[in-house]
């Protein structure tokens, strides 16, 4: 399957500035078919060393001496390791405080070698890790696959093409097809093997099958690798977000999780999910202005998952119902569309938060910065257009540019621009195509 980010992978592999890289991700986003995806197709050969099998650990038995353990890998594994066409890849490095230790070693004495690294739990273990090299290695996050790379995994390469061209005259010839295309993706998701199993089967019954293994994965995850006294924290919080999603207002609220719940009490597992890359915080921006980071409100924000097929299955939204009927984009009080538009944004990697006016009671879904351009985007899940907030938005802050996306067809106002949600994946290159 086509990945996008494998032209990250390039670029660090030709960059000048290239040290030791961490791929961040959730369990299950593919981030072992990926690395050796790209040792076999963009290397002479790679090595592949997987920290949770055992006597792995004893390459490090030496010390941390970046030479000696190219030498130690070249011995177990009766391979040579040429330093520019031999891709290095550390597997549940989370596993190792050594390996993880070792990087800093191999960009201060040996980065002329190509060393990538990944794991499932990675994010919570830096997290707690304070003393971890700043500086020392690069990072890229991994995310599910979006709508476009979906396209093109189902075999609809030529539709994916048409949104990145931006030939709107067609597109909207077939906006039918990729709305039910969207209709899939909104059940499918982003899993890769989710993905793969739809795209050889096409049977939705597996695609549920699938996606309960991995939601019963996580939950077994939280009891193996969290601290004891958070494990039922972390199960409640994770299994409240679908309900707190399909409320009207779906800022994140601790007593939604249960009765006594306050943050002093459940901040750390909200923390530690977090880190575990299995959902994201989006938060109320408290000023419209750039770099919008600077401005987040910590304690006020809403929860996404990770992926919108796993929310649908929680949702226990029916597939005869979905590919049959609009109506499940307006069900769920736009949760699914919600969900759906926050997944694409994030492979841009730019800042994303939310706008509430607390005056006027009016909220803008999200704002991004793209390019320190304060973007707003309305979310409509449907047909259904009206957009008050948008408006409100738009008088109080005079934005360059409003995005509002829904399932209607594109169309450039003179303020608001109706991008189709089928669309929003290309929303970074839309914006600065636009400023051309």
């Amino acid at each position: 399957m086509e990945r996008e980010i494998i032209k990250d992978l390039i670029a660090w592999k030709n960059s000048n500035r290239r040290k030791p890289l961490i791929l961040q991700g959730a369990r299950q986003v593919g981030k072992t078919w990926l690395m050796k995806s790209f040792g076999e197709n963009y290397y002479d050969s790679y090595v592949y060393l997987n920290f949770e099998e055992k006597d792995i650990e004893d390459i490090f038995s030496e010390g941390l001496d970046a030479h000696k353990i190219i030498k130690y890998i070249e011995l177990i594994n009766n391979i040579e390791i040429n330093k520019e066409n031999t891709l290095i890849i550390f597997d549940e490095i989370q596993e190792s405080d050594n390996a993880l230790k070792s990087l800093k070693y191999f960009n201060e004495q040996a980065n002329e070698y190509h060393i990538i690294a990944a794991g499932s739990f990675l994010g919570v273990k830096l997290h707690a890790k304070s003393s971890f090299p700043v500086g020392k290695v690069n990072f890229l996050n991994i995310y599910p696959m979006t709508y476009l790379e979906f396209l093109k995994a189902t075999g609809n390469e030529r539709y994916a093409s048409l949104i990145k061209e931006y030939d709107y005259k067609t597109i909207e010839n077939v906006s039918h097809i990729l709305i039910n295309k969207l209709k899939e993706y909104y059940l499918v998701g982003g899993m890769p093997e989710v993905v793969q199993s739809f795209v050889e089967n096409e049977n939705y019954s597996e695609v549920k099958e699938i996606q309960n293994e991995l939601l019963n994965g996580y939950l077994q995850d939280f009891s193996k690798h969290a601290p004891h006294n958070l494990v039922p924290k972390i199960i409640k919080i994770f299994e409240s977000i679908p309900m707190q999603l399909a409320q009207e207002r779906k800022k994140f609220k601790y007593s939604s999780v249960e009765i006594n719940a306050r943050a002093r009490t459940h901040e750390e597992a909200l923390g530690w999910l977090e880190n575990t890359g299995l959902i994201t915080l989006i938060k109320r921006s408290t000023k419209i202005a750039a770099p919008l980071k600077f401005y987040f409100d910590e304690s006020t924000f809403k929860v996404f998952m990770l992926d919108v097929g796993l929310l649908s299955n929680l949702l226990n939204v029916n597939a005869d119902i979905l590919l049959k009927d609009d109506k499940v984009f307006t069900e769920f009080k736009g949760a699914l569309a919600e969900q759906y538009v926050v997944q694409q944004l994030q492979q841009s990697n730019i800042a994303i938060g939310y706008w509430h006016n607390k005056n006027t009671q009016t909220e803008i879904d999200f704002v991004v910065d793209i390019s320190n351009k304060i973007i707003p985007i309305e979310v409509k899940s449907g047909f259904n257009i009206r957009a008050k907030s948008l408006k409100s938005y738009i008088e109080i802050h005079q934005p360059e540019l409003a995005i509002r996306t829904s399932l209607l067809n594109y169309n450039s106002g003179s303020k608001i621009v109706d991008l189709p949600l089928y669309m929003i994946n290309n929303v970074c290159e839309f914006v600065c195509n636009l400023n051309k």
